[in-house]
């Protein structure tokens, strides 16, 4: 598989890990949209939130608790945007599910 966020997950390719547990990892997005953006995925490949199923949702709640640990941990107790993006009409550019943790400048909505 060709995938950047499993290369990432298997220490294939170098990134800032900020947060990390048997199934989820956490690391600085290289092209931040905000002073703090985190990218949050599991690291077994799920394509998208729409490949969520039953089998596997139990990692959509470890992964909101990475963010909420995560958040804990930077003291962004002013508030933190989470955005998970669907297909190319949703905006997603990575086929691998995962959390975009924004923090530390006032954040629009909708977004810009």
């Amino acid at each position: 598989m060709d995938c950047l966020f499993c290369k990432i997950s298997n220490k294939e390719i170098p990134s800032t890990v900020v947060y990390e547990t048997d199934d989820v990892i956490a690391f600085n997005d290289i092209t931040p949209q905000a002073p703090v953006h985190i990218v949050i995925i599991p690291k077994h490949h799920i394509s998208s939130p729409a490949d969520i199923t039953a089998e596997n949702c139990d990692i959509a709640g470890k992964m909101f608790l990475a963010a909420s640990e995560i958040a804990k941990k930077l003291n962004l107790e002013k508030g933190f945007r989470i955005v998970s993006n669907c297909g190319e009409d949703g905006g997603q550019t990575v086929q691998h599910l995962h959390l975009h943790l924004l923090a530390q400048r006032s954040l629009a909505w909708p977004p810009g």
